[in-house]
């Protein structure tokens, strides 16, 4: 099938690495710069990457209307608003202006006393979310959302043991992975060792005791995996996807500190602990 080519583009780009100490510009720069050249159907692909941003936004502004929201996801504050407004005045008319899966959500929140205890609505959309972008046509954003749910419910996994927390409770998504590790969470392997090409590699990361750096390392497999499965794209797409994958991942760690890492490595602890069950797929 014929792809779109963006030559003057991509020639253009600044190289940065892994280990660059600056950005040559922040990813909602980038973003900015993209959309104005991206045709149509690409640009609706890179939409799935920055509806992360949409996911978290949807949840701040279903708790409070008022919520500081991140400016790059496809979607704004007022568009977002009127979403959930127009769901509850009429929640039986098919709304066109969201993805599916904000739709689902929104319904299913208004349906339900949202402050209820025992319910983890960010792992609820976030299994929606993930899911969605598995399924995308593209197989390289396929493969990434992938990969990421991979990697995020396998640590969830071991750590869960570690903590002793309900393995069940922290893992996310429906693909094949998520059901093996929920049917097999009782052992040693969670099923994985001869169904994750990767998980050995992941283990030895889960073993890294400084958390700064076990962060550091997942990054780096994440970065790596993206220089491997674009060997041979150039000035497409998939190039422009990967290259937003890895300046989103260079952003991160510019801003990062050893500090920070902690916080938000005790912040994750502390939600698992929680340990309650999504609900059951259907």
């Amino acid at each position: 099938m014929f792809k779109n080519q963006y030559y003057y583009f991509v020639a253009g780009l600044p190289d940065f690495s892994f280990d660059s100490t600056k950005l040559p510009f922040t990813v909602e720069e980038f973003k900015e710069m993209l959309y104005e050249e991206l045709k149509l159907d690409d640009k609706r692909l890179i939409d799935k990457y920055f509806l992360k941003a949409d996911k978290e936004n949807l949840l701040k502004l279903l708790a409070n209307k008022d919520a500081d929201i991140q400016k790059i996801g496809v979607f704004s504050r007022e568009e977002i608003l009127d979403s959930i407004a127009s769901i509850r005045e009429n929640p039986e008319v098919k709304n066109k202006n969201i993805p599916d899966i904000f739709e689902v959500f929104i319904k299913q929140w208004l349906k339900e006393d949202a402050e209820a205890e025992g319910k983890r609505w960010e792992d609820l959309l976030t299994s929606l979310y993930m899911d969605y972008g598995v399924k995308a046509k593209n197989s390289l954003v396929s493969q990434w959302f992938t990969l990421n749910l991979n990697i995020g419910n396998t640590l969830a996994a071991i750590y869960s043991r570690k903590y002793d927390i309900d393995v069940k409770s922290v893992v996310v998504g429906n693909n094949h992975i998520a059901k093996t590790i929920r049917a097999n969470a009782n052992m040693r392997d969670f099923g994985l060792e001869q169904e994750l090409e990767y998980f050995e590699t992941l283990l030895r990361i889960s073993e890294e005791t400084d958390i700064y750096e076990r962060e550091r390392k997942i990054d780096k497999f994440r970065w790596d995996w993206l220089e491997e499965n674009t060997v041979f794209d150039y000035f497409n797409v998939e190039y422009l996807f990967a290259y937003l994958c890895k300046l989103q991942i260079l952003e991160r760690w510019v801003q990062l500190n050893a500090e920070e890492g902690e916080r938000v490595f005790r912040e994750l602890i502390a939600n698992m602990k929680k340990n309650v069950k999504l609900p059951e797929e259907e």
